[in-house]
Order: structure tokens, then C-alpha cells, then sequence
């Protein structure tokens, strides 16, 4: 595309971001749709969230996203701030208004939009977390919010699961999400009843032989999984679930998704699935991804 005086600005904000796969996704789908808008990396030095977005604001950038580790950091500074993205705690998405920025959360909205495509279902669902930090309350809030039967957050402490579960049913107004320690999977019905979501890091590159369960017969009770890295391509519990007869998933979609939900709030353009398509295959270009 040609660089010219009309050409507007989107980035990501975060430290570290050199490792970001977002330009990838944006500026193909800019390309696709005869955008003039150019996607870069923008890294922001420990401290410097407020100049950041006051400064992004008055270079007439178009709008941001936020990474690690400034999600909850950034919600102070904006002018508004969408309602789930309240409810969850945390903005990845800045979109440009007359006086400032608006904060959204595409990433539940992403996960979903990838768990449709990949023909999972939620409503009526009985739904296993693993993990207990920011991104496993995203999830149960998500999860409430998409009519599931019954949201079960495991973690190896269950304090921090009992606060999410707390918190979720508060905020939701019902009693879906209890907590359960990990130890006590043997507690879950024996039947193939779950979707199982993995919120954690662990089995992230470079510890891809790390899942947070290990047993066997906790497997056999999931009938789909769905791990929220993408690097590795197949986390071990991905291995471990599609090894006891499960379906499995990785968060490359969601990754996608997320990007694509941001781009359509930036330039008011919905996104075809062929033109999302194209981003998913530059994205995983930039990744190295052969298939």
C-alpha cells in the first residue's frame, strides 16, 4: 500500500511487544479492504501508560490495542469504557473518540467468535476452567453471559477460584460458577459431560511437555477441549484430551478474532469470513506456521 498524508495509524501497546503477530492480522485486513491505515507495534516503557494513551491521542492515532501488561493498567485514562469490558476488569482495544479513547475487551467476544467457527457450543453447557487468574474470570464472565448450565473453576489453591466464583455470580446476578480444587476432579461426573477451557500459561512455549492435569481419568469427563495458547500449535493438554477421545482447540482463532472485532470497531467495516481468512494465513506466516 502507498504511505501517504491520509494514511491513518493503529497499533498495539504493550511491554514486551516485539513478538506481536497483530500487524500481521491488520494490515492484511487493511490491504483486503482498500484501507488506508498502517499497523504498528508501539512499546511502552514500565510507567508510561497515561503518556502513552494521552500521546497516541493527540498524534490522531485511530485507535490501539493493549497487551501485556496494561490491560487493567490503561482503564484509568480513557473516556469511557464499554460494559463488558468493566465487568471483566480488562481493556484490549482502544477505539479514537472526539475527546479521547474508549475501552473494549474483544478477546471473550474473539473467543467465542472462534469457538462458533469451530462449532463449539456454550448454551447449556457444563464448563470446566482451569486456572484461577484474570484471563479464567474473562472466561466465566463470557461463559455466564452464554447461557452455559454450570461453570466449574479449577485451580490447584481454590481461594482464588472461590473469589472468581464469587465475583462472576455477583456481577451475573446468578449462582452458575462454584470453585473446586484441582485435586478433586474425581468430584465431576464420570460421563463425557465437559468443555474444558485452559486459562493458564502453562504448556506455553518453551515448556510445551507441561499441562496443568496430568491424569488420564480427568480427560475421559472432556468431551471438547480448548487451550487458550497458540504457541505451542498442540499444547500436551490438547495431546492429553484428543488421547482420551476429546475434541481439541488451540487460541490461534481466538488471536484471529480478536484482531478482527478490533479492526471492525476502528473503521466501522464488517470483515467477510474470505477476508479473515486471509489475515488467519499471514498471521500464521508470521509465526512460522507450515502446514
Amino acid at each position: 500500500m502507498e504511505i501517504n498524508g491520509y494514511t491513518r495509524i493503529c497499533g498495539v501497546m504493550g511491554n514486551p511487544v516485539e513478538h506481536t503477530m497483530s500487524p500481521a492480522i491488520h494490515n492484511t485486513l487493511a490491504e483486503a479492504t482498500g484501507e488506508n491505515l498502517v499497523y504498528v507495534p508501539f512499546h511502552v516503557p514500565t510507567g508510561h501508560v497515561k503518556e502513552a494513551v494521552e500521546g497516541a491521542f493527540a498524534l490522531n492515532v485511530l485507535g490501539c490495542n493493549v497487551t501485556i501488561p496494561y490491560k487493567s493498567e490503561v482503564i484509568p485514562y480513557l473516556k469511557e469504557i464499554d460494559g463488558l469490558a468493566e465487568k471483566i476488569g480488562a481493556v484490549n482495544t482502544l477505539v479514537r473518540l472526539e475527546d479521547g479513547f474508549k475501552g473494549y475487551n474483544t478477546d471473550m467476544p474473539g473467543l467465542y467468535r472462534a469457538m462458533c467457527e469451530d462449532g463449539v457450543e456454550l448454551a447449556g453447557e457444563e464448563v470446566i476452567i482451569l486456572g484461577a487468574g484474570g484471563v479464567a474470570r474473562a472466561v466465566a464472565m463470557l461463559l455466564a453471559e452464554k447461557k452455559t448450565k454450570h461453570i466449574i473453576v479449577m485451580n490447584r489453591t481454590p481461594q482464588k477460584a472461590e473469589q472468581i466464583a464469587a465475583e462472576v455470580n455477583r456481577l451475573t446476578g446468578t449462582d452458575l460458577v462454584e470453585a473446586m480444587a484441582l485435586a478433586d476432579y474425581t468430584k465431576l461426573s464420570e460421563d463425557r459431560n465437559y468443555l474444558c477451557i485452559q486459562a493458564t500459561n502453562v504448556g506455553m512455549f518453551p515448556k510445551t511437555e507441561e499441562a496443568v492435569m496430568e491424569e488420564e481419568s480427568f480427560y475421559r469427563r472432556i468431551h471438547t477441549g480448548y487451550d487458550l495458547i497458540y504457541n505451542p500449535i498442540e499444547t500436551r493438554f490438547m495431546k492429553l484430551v484428543k488421547q482420551s477421545g476429546g475434541r481439541a482447540f488451540n487460541g490461534l482463532k481466538m488471536l484471529l478474532w480478536q484482531g478482527v472485532i478490533a479492526y471492525e470497531l476502528w473503521t466501522g467495516k464488517e470483515i467477510g469470513k474470505e477476508q479473515a481468512d486471509l489475515a488467519y494465513v499471514s498471521m500464521k506466516k508470521a509465526m512460522g506456521i507450515v502446514e
